[in-house]
């Protein structure tokens, strides 16, 4: 299940955080930091990879549970979509030339 969690946090977009979102996170060999703001307040999480191997995952929410010194939190890891400005479409043909 660890690997599970480590590997949607290295494929995902953005992550859910005890009800906030955000696509500032990083996450390392040893750590993963997350920051968002909740209004205009900033806030940051760091979990250790011991806290991140020790994750379970709630099958009713889809959501992994962690606890860091502050207590437990919920994290959800998601799938964004990105848009594209290349303009060179191939199917795109320029009537000016």
């Amino acid at each position: 299940m660890t690997d599970r969690l480590l590997s949607a946090l290295g494929t995902c977009d953005m992550v859910e955080i005890d009800g906030l979102h955000t696509f500032d996170f990083q996450l390392s060999a040893q750590t993963l930091r997350i920051t968002c703001l909740d209004g205009r307040v900033p806030k940051h999480w760091t979990f250790s990879l011991a806290q991140l191997q020790a994750a379970t995952l709630d099958d009713a929410s889809q959501c992994w549970r962690l606890s860091s010194d502050a207590g437990e939190h919920r994290l959800i890891c998601m799938q964004g979509f990105t848009g594209n400005n290349d303009n060179n479409d191939e199917d795109e043909t320029d009537e000016h030339a």
